[in-house]
């Protein structure tokens, strides 16, 4: 059987793909951007919530994780909790503190959440044991199991301490939370033995309620436990919203920018379609009417048309899911890395749903012209044929011809008249276009502007450390986590090894602070080319209510300069002060203005927050403070700014060959280049604006190609009464310029809009406000630019019809008809 029907209408389908080939080209780049894009989008999108929904649903993950003072409420008390409104599960309560245990090797380990469970069971957060089994007596310990490694195994000892008396854990299991609510695990009786002073013993109780599903809910729900016991018994609280967020925004921070390239790709593929059918039915009236009079049904000639359209759209839509699946294959690795030991690639059913919508929508496209055709009666069509009505833009005529511009222009700019539902496609492809190049422009100076505000302490001239630069190397990224998404130890600044014995490395000892940070000052001080400095040192501190460590930057005197890009709120101005993150507020539901309670070392303060910082560190969390909280901490580096005139270089030598003797060293910073992930994204949005470009451009040169054909004889005609070739150019180009202009006006703000609209979502995805530095990213300037990109992209798509009116001989145009 015939793909269409009879012979008959199988070749004039194919007779038609044939002969309008660049309507075929057209149709099928289009509907290639529109569903490589689809493809990209759906695949992210799957792999940012699959994988950890999964993991949370099986285990029964806690809503929110609580963490009580049991001086202020007892255990029966908190069970009570269990039954307040909107909880519908909950267990506990579990002891818990924090340690740091070193492992055989020496290296010591963050601080860990310890919580006292005799079982791994229970109606919330049901822990997976991997490997091993759960502990029975004191003396053993199951860790998370993103620290299984090669130095740490069933089997392997901890001990509690780097003091040499210190007591020992025999590592028994690895086991897997998903809401993360521990890092490890022992028998309820040890956690007292292992707290300290700095580290006490507080309760932990896990909940499930009737509705999580937002940050208000969870607020709500957290307001509710606040109130069910006595004032400051509630220490701190996380929020699994929180959790999954971690786990998803590597890819989920790509899924909006890519949705918003696929939404303009259909819209365009829809506009294009349908014109690309509609100029071929005005075109082909008379080959219509024909088909008619030699016996086709007008649900013939509907199918011959919409088949026209699906030919070239099938073909774009099979290589759209190629492309779409190498495009992804880059953001699903950073997605991979993520969840560990779960395998992404892209779902069997987005490859199969988004071509099947695609073809639903180039059908829906293309049939509303080619009902036009099947309607059109035998004899008006092959009367009409390919002119245009009677009297149809005579009025633009007449106006544009009182313009005092040349007559080959002002004939030009009454052409759009005549097609009005072609040029108002023109205009849109235009629009959509510009729309693209400017959401794209704006999408990559908001992706520079964050990969910039990165490492502030970049901005400073020279780095001058208390210790040699190479023991002073920023600590490595903690280790993938597994299924879930824990999050595995981190080596501590000033104290740890490196690299963590979770990713195999050999550990290095631990770093010694050879120079007096005084005398480092000092010398900074006394150097004549000091302009300011201000010291600063990276470390870990404990914060209730956070399971974990917490990374915190603490910094002496005046650091405006190596400060972080505020949200909200300000930068440190003094002692009592913190500045965190938006996911540290989110996580443990505070706001600014409210209190956390640090503990560094032995030392516990109460700061309050005095603002909310922009951090793209992924799911670490990093806190700012005053180093003058904690009478125990000294700066590791000093951050030097030099006067006007002094060379960095020549700065950092003499003051190198001052420190060194001491044991420290200097050095020049230099700008830190992008992220990975940021240069995929801009290389992501780069790609599929060109070929958003490509595509309206091709749609002019589509409509274009037809109004050339269309006036071919009226061309003759302006050629017999002496139009130059340069007049044909104009003539042509006017209008498209004219267009092209408009939709400039049009698609710029639109794109602005849109990236107003996206990049917020952007943030949200991973976990973050953004400052007003990473939105406001437009200049005067750009913004004008971007409107003459719609002149240019018309004018490029008309060029090459223009040329060839201008070379057409004016004997071949007057015989044609």
């Amino acid at each position: 059987m015939r793909p269409f029907g009879t012979g008959a209408l199988g070749r004039v389908v194919r007779a038609g793909v044939g002969r309008r080939r660049v309507q075929t080209v057209v149709i099928a780049v289009a509907t290639l951007m529109a569903v490589a894009s689809a493809v990209v989008a759906g695949s992210l999108m799957v792999a940012a919530a699959a994988p950890f929904d999964h993991a949370f649903g099986k285990q029964r993950g806690a809503h929110l994780t609580a963490q009580f003072d049991p001086a202020g409420v007892s255990a029966a008390q908190l069970a009570e909790t269990g039954n307040a409104a909107g909880v519908t599960a909950s267990s506990g309560p579990y002891p818990s503190t924090g340690f740091r245990p070193v492992d055989r090797t020496g290296f010591r380990l963050p601080t860990l959440t310890l919580v006292g469970r005799s079982g791994p069971d229970g109606d919330v957060d049901r822990v997976e044991l991997r490997s091993g089994r759960w502990p029975r007596k004191p003396g053993e310990i199951v860790l998370a199991a993103s620290f299984e490694g090669p130095t740490i195994g069933i089997g392997a000892t901890l001990r509690t301490s780097d003091t040499t008396d210190a007591a020992t854990l025999s590592v028994v299991g690895f086991a897997v939370s998903a809401g993360e609510s521990a890092d490890a695990w022992v028998t309820p009786a040890q956690v007292g033995a292992l707290a300290s002073e700095g580290n006490p013993v507080t309760s932990q109780m896990l909940y499930r309620f009737d509705s999580a599903s937002t940050t208000e809910q969870i607020l709500a729900g957290r307001k509710r436990l606040a109130a069910s016991v006595a004032p400051g018994a509630l220490l701190g609280t996380q929020s699994w919203l929180d959790t999954k967020r971690a786990a998803d925004q590597a890819a989920a921070a790509t899924v909006p920018f890519v949705v918003a390239f696929g939404a303009l790709g259909i819209a365009m593929s829809v506009i294009i379609v349908s014109s690309v059918i509609s100029g071929a039915v005005g075109t082909g009236l008379r080959r219509i009417g024909i088909l008619k009079a030699i016996g086709f049904t007008p649900r013939e000639v509907v199918r011959a048309y919409v088949a026209q359209a699906l030919i070239p759209a099938g073909a774009g839509i099979v290589l759209g899911v190629a492309l779409g699946n190498l495009l992804a294959v880059p953001l699903l690795a950073d997605a991979e890395a993520l969840y560990g030991t779960v395998s992404l690639s892209v779902a069997w059913w987005v490859d199969v749903a988004v071509p099947a919508a695609a073809l639903v929508v180039v059908g829906l496209a293309a049939l509303v012209p080619a009902l036009r055709a099947g309607r059109l009666r035998t004899v008006e069509a092959i009367t009409v044929g390919r002119s245009p009505r009677t009297g149809r833009g005579r009025w633009a005529q007449r106006v544009m011809g009182l313009l005092p511009l040349p007559r080959p222009v002002t004939y030009g700019l009454a052409t759009p008249f005549t097609h009005p539902v072609r040029t108002l496609a023109v205009l849109l492809a235009v629009a959509f276009g510009t729309v693209a190049a400017t959401f794209a422009v704006g999408l990559t100076s908001s992706l520079t502007a964050i990969g910039n505000s990165q490492d502030p302490e970049s901005r400073a001239a020279v780095t001058v450390t208390t210790t040699g630069l190479n023991d002073l190397a920023p600590p490595p990224p903690p280790p993938p986590p597994a299924a879930g998404g824990e999050t595995g130890p981190s080596p501590v600044d000033g104290g740890a090894a490196d690299p963590s014995p979770v990713d195999g490395g050999e550990p290095r000892p631990s770093r010694p602070r050879a120079a007096d940070p005084a005398k480092v000052r000092a010398a900074i001080t006394s150097r004549a080319g000091t302009g300011s400095y201000y010291g600063k040192t990276r470390t870990e501190v404990a914060v209730a209510g956070i399971s974990g460590s917490v990374r915190a930057g603490l910094y002496e005197g005046d650091a405006r300069s190596g400060s972080h890009a505020m949200i909200d709120g300000h930068w440190i101005t003094g002692t009592g002060q913190v500045v965190v993150p938006t996911r540290f507020l989110e996580r443990t539901s505070t706001e600014i203005g409210d209190t956390v309670r640090v503990t560094y070392e032995k030392e516990t303060v109460d700061l309050r927050i005095v603002g909310e910082s922009f951090d793209t560190s992924g799911g670490e969390l990093e806190i700012h403070a005053d180093m003058a909280n904690f009478a125990s901490a000294e700066p590791d580096r000093f951050l030097v700014d030099v006067k006007p005139g002094v060379s960095a270089d020549r700065y950092a030598r003499e003051i190198s060959a001052v420190v060194r003797p001491l044991g420290g060293d200097a050095t020049t910073n230099a700008r830190s280049g992008q992220e990975g992930t940021i240069l995929i994204m801009s290389a992501t949005a780069v790609l599929l604006t060109l070929m958003l470009i490509c595509v309206a451009g091709l749609g002019v040169l589509n409509s274009v190609v037809l109004d050339t054909r269309e006036r071919i004889h009226d061309l003759g005609v302006c050629k017999a009464i002496g139009m130059s070739p340069r007049q044909t150019v104009s003539l042509v180009l006017s209008p498209v310029a004219a267009i092209g202009a408009i939709g400039g006006l049009i698609g710029v703000p639109a794109g602005y809009a849109l990236h107003h609209l996206v990049m917020p979502v952007m943030g949200r995805a991973a976990g973050t406000g953004l400052p007003s530095s990473v939105l406001d990213v437009y200049g005067p300037v750009q913004l004008l630019l971007l409107g003459l990109g719609g002149v240019v992209i018309a004018v490029l798509g008309a060029l090459v019809p223009a040329g060839w009116a201008a070379r057409a001989r004016t004997a071949t145009a007057l015989r044609t008809e």
